[in-house]
């Protein structure tokens, strides 16, 4: 087992929700920092049908335990309704709740307050090279995925299928979420397609044949069960016309792979390129989360098509994803022309797969992928 970087409190006070993706190792991880709580895991079928014909049994069971005891429920999404049973406890009895699920929506469309304000959120993402350590390499990233059975896994393009198969396809289907499974089908391969690129909703409803509002649901839902993410544009005082529609990212790039039929991503190609953006993506969203800096993230992008991956923060930190062993000048014009409308602009970055770190005449920092998930996790790259 990999140690998490994600820090849960010791002894919680305050309940607390552990949202996040299928098999990123939540409930091994509430198990692990919680060895002593009481548990109720809704993936079994006889005690989620046991909660949902009488959620009441809940707060009888509660009250027998011993003053203190945290509960930890898994998967709450399948019993959103017992979400009135655990307000009423952690209100008239003080009870500490550990709830965690794959998806909020459902939980959402019933209780739009998520225990008005009682539980804070924490959430579960992919593994980061930090928690791989001498186990990381870019190559099996990119080709397996953040997911922890699936990176050490012999048959990793087996398991991606399964997961995709029974998860993304049948769960989002029995979760209620969409009743056209072909037609959603059809839709995650044209967004796997697009992952790292700007989105444009028009196009993907005429390649999919199907409403732009439609489209636009789908994306919803693709968020909501946390499989994929916006990266919104970066429109601070723009001084050109700049692109400002978002990007889209899914969480897990072997998602990717197999949706888009990749095969093998090979260093040096145009999809390792985009897979090692995805890569980085992740690094930085998860890093966002567990350090509790909760920077903003996004990206810049002129109407000619010069860009920049990601920006971090109020124009802080400015960095370009490259998955290639030379980055040449021709790599260096996003940040260049960024930093003349944003001087203010703290530090520019360019991660790569040079061997050396080095910096450039105008002060641009190129940094080897090792280099710069060393310098996030130490703490040493993301805005104040």
């Amino acid at each position: 087992m990999y140690k998490r970087l994600l820090d849960l409190p010791r002894s919680p006070q305050t309940s607390f929700f552990l949202w996040g993706p299928r098999q990123t190792g939540k409930t091994t991880l509430l198990k692990a920092c919680y060895p002593d709580a009481w548990r109720i895991d809704l993936l079994k079928t006889d005690e989620l049908v046991r909660y949902l014909k009488q959620p009441s049994l809940l707060r009888e069971q509660v009250a027998s335990l011993p003053a203190k005891t945290l509960v930890v429920v898994d998967e709450i999404q399948k019993a959103p309704v017992l979400l009135d049973e655990i307000h009423y406890l952690i209100q008239e009895r003080q009870t500490v709740f550990a709830l965690c699920g794959s998806s909020a929506r459902k939980v959402r469309r019933g209780h739009a307050n998520l225990l008005g304000g009682r539980a804070v959120r924490y959430e579960l993402l992919g593994l980061v090279a930090e928690e791989l350590g001498d186990d990381f390499t870019i190559e099996r990233f990119v080709n397996t995925g953040p997911l922890p059975e699936h990176y050490g896994a012999r048959d990793p393009a087996l398991r991606l299928r399964s997961y995709v198969d029974d998860y993304l396809r049948e769960e989002i289907l029995q979760e209620g979420l969409t009743r056209q499974l072909p037609v959603f089908s059809d839709f995650l391969r044209l967004a796997a397609i697009g992952d790292t690129e700007v989105l444009n909703i028009a196009n993907v409803a005429r390649e999919a044949g199907m409403a732009a509002s439609t489209v636009r649901d789908h994306y919803t839902i693709l968020v909501d069960t946390l499989v994929g993410a916006f990266l919104p544009a970066f429109t601070l005082r723009p001084k050109r016309r700049t692109v400002q529609a978002p990007k889209f990212y899914f969480r897990d790039i072997g998602v990717v792979n197999h949706l888009a039929r990749r095969g093998a991503v090979q260093p040096g190609s145009e999809l390792f390129g985009k897979a090692f953006e995805n890569w980085v993506f992740h690094e930085l969203s998860a890093h966002s989360r567990y350090s509790q800096r909760f920077y903003e993230l996004s990206y810049w992008r002129l109407s000619s098509g010069i860009e920049v991956d990601f920006i971090l923060g109020p124009a802080a930190v400015a960095i370009e994803a490259k998955g290639k062993s030379r980055v040449n000048a021709e790599d260096l014009k996003g940040l260049r022309n960024f930093k003349k409308d944003f001087p203010q602009m703290r530090e520019s970055i360019v991660v790569c797969l040079e061997k050396r770190p080095r910096v450039t005449e105008d002060g641009i920092r190129i940094l080897p992928h090792r280099e710069f998930a060393r310098m996030l996790w130490g703490g040493k790259l993301a805005p104040g």
